[in-house]
């Protein structure tokens, strides 16, 4: 008996004997005793239970938890049985109870289901039925989830095997318990002989196939920042995966065996086990904090399983962002491993071949069939260094190697992927330097079909970041918040990704601008390497400035000359600058397009950070990029262009640029209108002034006049109007009524009352005193209010007209509890007031923790001081919201010293408040200490 099993054994002496004893005299058919003996099986179970945590250590026992708790399982199960089957011989007859899937092959998680199978014997026997329902009954009971809990003959099994490649997946670790062992063996025996024996290729088929549909369910890249940590690529299910398939085709020895033919080294087989380990341990600490089986590691979890883990906050992280950086790291090991695993099924011809790099191409753009590869070669449908010393003799082989394989569309042969790991150290200052490895790497910059793919090939093989140490510092890293959907590192190869398919003109409608502009950009290579290097200053202070400094070390070892240098650093330092400008200014406002204009200075630089911002903020997610934030991006390029194009003053140019692009515009729209009606049409051109203008399309101001025109020919003076904009991936809102006190604070808190969340909003006050104002709204998902729901728009119709005249008394919404998984960032409210920003109003910036009726609880602040609102600009990032309002105060900007500092506190008040709740609810989780400041 070996020293682990010594306990195991004695608790299942002692379980055996309490269950005899409180079985004894009236069998498990007695209510009592039946109780009494379950009493014993849980708190048995309980004892391992503690067992197996007590193995934890660290960020490491995991695996050795799962065995511990897996074998603690199966002594409780093999007791039980045996008790009531001592109870019952005539019903027990035959059966054996099986552990299958992970559970047999010794791993169980605190809340995962038990696999079990009962075997039962051919024929019908109402002894045999209901002594499987009692035994059933009793797991029920004990609570214990049985996974399927199937009770069937060795047939049934067998032909369920047959037509579902799960059921076989499960039978490949099918493990004794109790009963009747001959029938395990028999099923265990026929089951290879007439299973295993069979369709080999088509189980590896289905396994792939079915690994491939997991992976999409859980969302395919590896990289999000709260990953499925069973199911999600690179997670448990992956490991698992490997080791299924190597026992199905080469049996229990199948690691052994690959290391024999050098497939797999010891250092590959130690990487599976430390990946193993670690992902065990975050499991168990995952069903623990959850309080059952969730698999995702979700935000709010996330700190507190750093914090059980040792983790601690360095200078450039905190401790939940070197945890996660941990747990990405490890999906890359096991995604490595993966990616062996597979050649050497395609080796042995168990599976498909692939595509190659050509499957991230559009249809069309095949792999070369029989192509050259120069000093390399293919071997097996993969491109393989042609001898073991190629790398060795030039280094810079390593970048062409990469080339080569980006240029041919090939995927990369498992021993080659090996030997590049074996010789990272070759990668040196003297290597970084070397011309010609940065012709190498500039050919698959700018020149790969698929620069995404082959990038990240680069970056998981080790290569990108050894030879850009700059990238190599954000691979795996995390950002703490709800904004960021990636880590740093996928987030940048994804705009990378995304910049080829606009050049390629693959996005003509979602981006228009960036499509036309991007032939004319005529420094591609600054452009590609400021959006490789854009995010390398995350962690180290101001992320722009930071970034850039990197990126002027960077260029000079990659031989830049000075001015594409300071070109790749300017980007760099302003690549926020554009969408900050366009979701926090008023684009009408001659000021805000001035001062951008002389921050960008010529059209070139004002090309290559349109398309750098386009592609940062498609990249940082789904559903982050909308419509929305493409017309005020487009807004801002055509407004500047113009000032950048004419000569003299840039305000003055600013100035004449609006005025003359409003005046072009009511003249395209005017004929139109006067069709309609004239007296309407030369009403309508007086009453809005300059910033309606420029602020819409021309669809757009037809719409407008439309809905306004038909409350004019009515005499009414109020009226509201709604439409599902689905370019704008949001609901627009038209409000049209007299002006009055708080009129924007009354309608926000409506649109908050309803449950619509305010994206973005412009303000019109007209030359008679009406409020022409236009929202635009989601709801809670994020997608176009009422987008399904006919009723529900014109409900909310209905509501705000009444709330505009202020007949009607809107309700403030009270603040709603934060969910577990917002309380877990801490979000620093801050105020900024400004005379300096606007030519002729005051913007004061609020910015703080998001919730249903900020905006209407910061509009309130400011009606109470009197300030006459004349723009706003909504904007939110994750768990921040960030919302912009130009003011006046009695037709002048906010000169009051004590007005401003009431204002300031007013609205610092409203928004520490949310902050205060996130607190509370913190240290009610316990996770204060552990929580990450969420910046920027």
């Amino acid at each position: 008996m070996t020293r682990s099993a010594l306990p195991a054994s004695l608790d299942a002496l002692k379980l055996r004997a309490q269950l005899a004893a409180a079985t004894a005299q009236s069998g498990w058919t007695s209510p009592a005793a039946r109780s009494a003996g379950l009493a014993h099986v849980r708190s048995a179970l309980d004892g391992f239970r503690e067992q197996a945590f007590a193995r934890l250590s660290g960020a490491g026992g995991g695996a050795a938890a799962a065995q511990v708790l897996s074998d603690g399982m199966s002594v409780c199960l093999h007791a039980l049985f045996d008790s009531m089957a001592a109870g019952d011989p005539d019903g027990a007859a035959g059966i054996a109870l099986c552990a299958q899937g992970g559970f047999g092959a010794g791993e169980l998680a605190p809340s995962s289901d038990v696999d079990l199978l009962l075997v039962k014997p051919e024929g019908e026997r109402p002894e045999t039925d209901e002594f499987l329902q009692q035994f059933l009954y009793a797991l029920w009971d004990l609570k214990i989830d049985v996974g399927g809990g199937a009770c069937r003959t060795i047939d049934q099994t067998l032909d369920l095997t047959r037509e579902d490649a799960s059921e076989r997946t499960a039978l490949l670790s099918l493990r004794h318990l109790a009963g009747d062992e001959t029938a395990t063996q028999s099923l265990a025996q026929r089951f290879r002989e007439e299973i295993v024996a069979g369709d080999l290729q088509g189980f590896v088929e289905a396994k792939l196939r079915e690994r491939d549909a997991r992976i999409e369910k859980a969302g395919r890249s590896r990289y999000t920042v709260e990953p499925n940590l069973k199911s999600g690529k690179g997670g448990l299910r992956d490991l698992q995966l490997m080791r299924w398939l190597a026992q199905f085709l080469y049996g229990a020895d199948a690691f052994e065996r690959w290391v024999g033919t050098r497939l797999l080294s010891v250092e590959d087989v130690s990487r599976y086990v430390a990946a193993d380990d670690f992902l065990w341990t975050v499991r168990f600490h995952l069903h623990d904090l959850a309080g059952g089986k969730d698999e995702r590691l979700t935000f709010d979890l996330q700190p507190e399983i750093a914090a059980r883990m040792g983790y601690e906050d360095s200078e450039t992280e905190s401790a939940v962002e070197r945890f996660m950086r941990r747990y990405f790291r490890t999906a890359m090991a096991v995604g490595s491993l993966t990616r062996l695993v597979c050649a050497k099924l395609e080796a042995d011809a168990w599976k498909a071949k692939p595509k190659g790099l050509a499957r991230f191409l559009p249809p069309g753009m095949d792999r070369e069939e029989g192509a050259d590869v120069g000093e390399f070669i293919i071997r097996e449908g993969r491109l393989d260094f042609a001898h073991g010393t190629q790398i060795r003799e030039d280094p810079v082989r390593l970048l062409r190697f990469f080339h080569m394989a980006a240029s041919r569309r090939l995927d990369l042969h498992p021993e080659a992927v090996a030997r590049i790991g074996r010789t990272l150290y070759l990668i040196d200052d003297e290597f970084r330097r070397d011309p010609r490895a940065a012709r190498a790497f500039f050919a698959v910059l700018l020149d790969s079909p698929a620069p995404m793919a082959v990038l990240r090939m680069m970056t998981e093989a080790g290569v990108l970041g050894r030879y850009i140490p700059e990238f190599g510092d954000i691979v795996a890293r995390t950002q703490f918040n709800m904004y960021h959907r990636y880590t740093v590192d996928e987030h940048t190869l994804q705009a990378l990704g995304l910049l080829r398919e606009i050049e390629d003109g693959l996005h003509p409608l979602d981006h228009p601008l960036s499509t036309r502009i991007a032939p004319l950009i005529q420094n591609r290579r600054a452009l590609h390497l400021a959006i490789l290097l854009h995010d390398t200053g995350k962690g180290a202070g101001d992320q722009c400035i930071e970034g850039a400094l990197r990126a002027l070390t960077a260029c000079e070892r990659l031989g830049l000359g000075h001015d594409d240098t300071e070109l790749v650093a300017w980007l760099i330092r302003s690549h926020l600058l554009m969408s900050d400008t366009a979701q926090r200014r008023d684009l009408s406002d001659p000021r805000t397009v001035a001062d951008f204009a002389a921050a960008v200075g010529s059209v070139e630089r004002l090309r290559l950070l349109t398309v750098l911002t386009v592609v940062d903020i498609r990249a940082v997610g789904p559903g982050v990029w909308n419509g929305w934030k493409g017309q005020l991006i487009r807004e801002l390029y055509t407004a500047t262009e113009a000032v950048l194009l004419s000569d003299g003053d840039a305000m003055a140019s600013a100035r004449r640029s609006l005025s003359d692009r409003a005046r072009a515009e009511r003249e395209a729209v005017l004929p139109r209108l006067e069709r309609l009606n004239p007296e309407f049409a030369a009403w309508w051109m007086a009453e809005l002034n300059d910033a309606y203008w420029v602020s819409f399309g021309r669809e757009d101001r037809y719409r407008h006049a439309a809905f306004v025109r038909r409350a004019f020919e009515a005499g009414e003076t109020t009226a509201a109007g709604v439409r599902v904009d689905r370019r704008r991936a949001a609901t627009e809102v038209m409000i049209w009524s007299p002006d009055r006190t708080r009129i924007f604070a009354d309608i926000v808190a409506a649109f908050a009352e309803m449950g619509a969340d305010v994206v973005g909003a412009t303000i019109n006050t007209t030359a008679s005193g009406q409020v022409f104002d236009i929202f635009y709204i989601q709801d809670a998902a994020g997608q176009p209010y009422g987008q399904q729901d006919e009723r529900q728009r014109q409900a909310l119709v209905a509501y705000l007209r009444e709330v505009a005249t202020g007949e009607l008394t809107v309700r403030r919404r009270k603040s709603m509890p934060l969910q577990r998984r917002d309380a877990a960032f801490r979000v620093t409210p801050s105020v900024t007031i400004s005379n300096e920003i606007a030519e002729n109003a005051t913007v004061i910036e609020a910015s703080g923790r998001d919730r249903p009726g900020l905006l209407a609880d910061l509009a309130d602040v400011l009606a109470d001081e009197g300030l006459a609102l004349n723009s706003a600009q909504i904007d939110g990032y994750g768990e921040r919201a960030t919302d912009v309002f130009y003011v006046s105060h009695g037709q002048a900007k906010l000169e009051d010293a004590e007005v401003i500092e009431r204002v300031e506190k007013g609205l610092m008040a409203v928004l520490s408040e949310s902050e205060t709740a996130a607190d509370e609810k913190a240290a009610q989780r316990g996770i204060a200490r552990a929580r990450a400041s969420v910046l920027r």
